[in-house]
């Protein structure tokens, strides 16, 4: 039986990696894209079934020209997991327009540009996903994340409109914010003496996320949070 396809942005070592674990545990062939072709190819090496496709997501033509392969080479996206991010830190005094417009490239245009690309062939087969990573930046604009929550809730509400115009078609659009320090190497450096249930890992983010991907449609979540038990909010 042919494994169906899942094409995963933003393949960092963190929750882009523990993603294309577990699409690849869950039976699918892996479309990987991030800019590191390096990192790319040593996962293709590690997992049978997944597939480098070096990309910068903020280059449309780049990031069109992606799809392409995807499709030539290993057919119709069957899910769609935007994990891409670009994060800015400033308040709305000092932060650099030209690093707000790259963010909102990568963070709301690319999805634009990839749900654009995948969801003809889903709604023909009357199902698929289409899900977003995101933070609680998508619901709250805290005073130094000026040139980052504004891109992250436009995100959000793009994929809300998606949602409601390809949901009754058999397309689930989710957005899954992570309200946490993600465990890794930079982090646990970053925070020495928080304990381990401070840091959500990555693996657990991606169960999550495969999870969502695969919800019966009587009950389908849109707005999904998580974060550590002991994380305050």
């Amino acid at each position: 039986m042919t494994r169906p396809v899942a094409l995963i942005t933003g393949v960092g070592p963190g929750t882009g990696t523990a993603l294309v674990e577990r699409f690849v545990e869950g039976g699918y062939r892996v479309a990987m894209m991030a800019r590191s072709a390096d990192r790319l190819q040593e996962l293709e090496a590690r997992y049978e079934h997944a597939h480098a496709v070096p990309c910068d997501v903020a280059d449309s033509d780049a990031l069109e020209a992606g799809v392409d392969r995807v499709e030539q080479g290993l057919g119709a996206v069957s899910v769609l997991v935007h994990n891409a991010v670009r994060g800015v830190r400033g308040d709305f005094q000092t932060v650099d327009p030209t690093l707000l417009e790259l963010a909102f490239r990568i963070n709301v245009q690319a999805l634009l540009l990839l749900a654009r690309r995948v969801a003809p062939a889903m709604i023909e087969a009357g199902q698929g996903a289409i899900i977003a990573t995101g933070n609680t930046a998508a619901y709250r604009g805290k005073d130094f994340f000026a040139g980052f929550a504004p891109t992250k809730a436009a995100q959000r509400i793009l994929l809300e409109s998606i949602a409601r115009s390809a949901g009754p078609k058999g397309v689930h659009a989710a957005y899954v914010a992570i309200d946490a320090v993600i465990d890794l190497e930079w982090t646990r450096k970053r925070w020495p003496d928080e304990p381990d249930e401070f840091f959500c890992k990555p693996a657990d983010i991606a169960a999550e996320v495969f999870h969502i991907a695969h919800q019966p449609k009587s009950a389908w979540t849109f707005d999904t949070v998580i974060r550590p038990f002991g994380e305050t909010w």
